[in-house]
């Protein structure tokens, strides 16, 4: 079969390679998925750039999720219990990687069964980003009715689902962003206001916007200096959470602004928030994600499919600025 595979960590052009390699087997709790599509997602490319939290071992294949049908079964109980039998398509929630492959082995408890009414292009990208959001707002934060947050990075796929679910669940949104330009699209969404780091006094505005109370919770997933304008938003008693670090950049800040009010920064994974859960949380949580996906709050938005002989353009695609969506690997 035909994998993507990178022996050294570096520029995802320069080290990621299409190479035939040995069809894997099941061993005992484990099925094996003819892989259909996965997103290029951000983890994916910081990892084969050896920049992320967690690093596999070398050789390596990426890719954290994903759509496939079961190929084979050696899943015991589970899989009979949850209906994981060949033929069956599900969501691949691959957290050690390797799903840009035409076939993947894992633990059957790490695929997820999915109605036929979702597309593939959907159920492709079914956890990273719509458990990131639900989790960070609705679990961690608890977002109440008419309660504000404030986010960075709201132009990305993520951050246009926080905005959706601010309108689903009655919570305000205030959406900083690099580019202006944006601002309307956002607000069409359900944005309550869109603010620009270029371009705006975030503090004041923020000030202005909530008339002077500020925000009781925020997320950030840049990292750098501008967190500092997001820690000094925050409301007596206020949260940031720390979810991505895309800037790659320290944050230089005075640490007695977190003691004013006092205020509070703490870091989320949704990885290691996953540990920590058990299987009927997990269960609801996958049933509340179909039902979001349905609704369209936790769609994403697809700009194009490449196959594996397209690899190079996939990549290129995905480093554009305004790419317009997310982009997939057709790997089937």
């Amino acid at each position: 079969m035909k994998a993507i595979v990178f022996e050294r960590f570096g520029e995802p052009r320069e080290v990621l390679q299409v190479r035939d390699v040995p069809m894997p087997e099941p061993t005992a709790g484990e099925v094996r998925v003819r892989m259909r599509l996965a997103p290029i997602n951000p983890s994916d490319l910081m990892t084969v750039g050896g920049v992320y939290g967690r690093l596999p071992n070398l050789p390596a294949t990426p890719g954290f999720e994903g759509v496939g049908v079961i190929d084979a079964s050696s899943g015991g109980w589970l899989a009979k219990l949850r209906g994981l039998k060949p033929g069956r398509r599900v969501a691949v929630l691959n957290g050690r990687g390797g799903n840009w492959q035409e076939f993947v082995t894992l633990p059957a408890r790490h695929v997820v069964p999915v109605p036929d009414d979702l597309r593939d292009e959907q159920v492709a990208t079914f956890f990273v980003n719509p458990a990131t959001a639900i989790v960070m707002t609705q679990y961690v934060l608890q977002m109440r009715r008419a309660s504000w947050l404030l986010q960075t990075g709201a132009g990305s796929a993520l951050g246009r689902m926080i905005i959706r679910l601010g309108k689903h669940f009655g919570f305000r949104t205030i959406n900083l962003v690099r580019r202006k330009e944006l601002a309307n699209e956002l607000m069409q969404l359900g944005a309550d206001a869109v603010l620009s780091t270029r371009e705006d006094k975030i503090v004041d505005r923020v000030a202005e916007i909530t008339k002077g109370a500020m925000v009781p919770c925020a997320l950030d997933c840049i990292g750098g200096p501008g967190v500092v304008d997001v820690i000094q938003s925050l409301a007596p008693q206020g949260r940031l959470l720390v979810y991505g670090t895309l800037s790659a950049e320290p944050t230089p800040f005075d640490t007695r602004t977190l003691m004013v009010g006092p205020r509070a920064m703490e870091g989320f994974w949704l990885s290691e928030w996953v540990k920590h859960q058990g299987t009927l949380r997990m269960l609801g949580l996958f049933r509340q994600i179909t039902a979001l996906m349905r609704v369209g709050v936790l769609t994403t938005p697809v700009a194009a499919t490449y196959g594996l002989d397209q690899l190079a353009q996939a990549i290129e695609h995905v480093e554009r600025s305004a790419r317009g969506g997310k982009i997939l690997l057709r790997l089937g």
